[in-house]
């Protein structure tokens, strides 16, 4: 074998591994959790979005967040109609999103159905006419 089919052999699997990098990140495409399908529209709305973060914090109205093996535990301070999304960071397929009301009782989800590791927690609620949003990570 001559230096000159090295060279060929050699950009071949080159052009190969660029190629199959192309084809898997295309098949991933839409399963990254890191991407709002709404991303423009929530910076349009930040400043709503900064209000209701700065009433769960001059309000103290921050939800306590229990975790056991089988259940996880959302507490507001009042009765309230909420918007909870759970999301993974791996992967959107394994997303929550509920929209509910509490009636002064606690949001109870069974965590068993729940991927293990970190997830993004994130709870809009309205109580009293007025917004609240808290982000938290969770790890299950």
């Amino acid at each position: 074998m001559n230096w000159g089919a090295k060279i060929v052999t050699g950009m071949t699997a080159f052009m190969l591994f660029i190629i199959t990098m192309v084809i898997y990140m295309f098949s991933t495409h839409g399963n990254d959790a890191l991407v709002d399908e709404d991303y423009y529209q929530k910076g349009i709305n930040y400043d709503q979005q900064y209000k209701a973060k700065q009433n769960v914090e001059k309000e103290n109205a921050q939800p306590i967040i229990s975790i056991s093996k089988s259940m996880l535990i959302i507490e507001l301070k009042d009765s309230a109609t909420y918007e909870l999304k759970l999301q993974r960071p791996s992967t959107a397929k394994d997303d929550f999103h509920i929209r509910a009301k509490t009636f002064g009782k606690p949001i109870r989800l069974n965590s068993t159905k729940m991927q293990r590791g970190l997830w993004l927690l994130e709870l809009r609620w309205t109580s009293n006419n007025k917004e609240y949003l808290y982000n938290q990570t969770i790890s299950l």
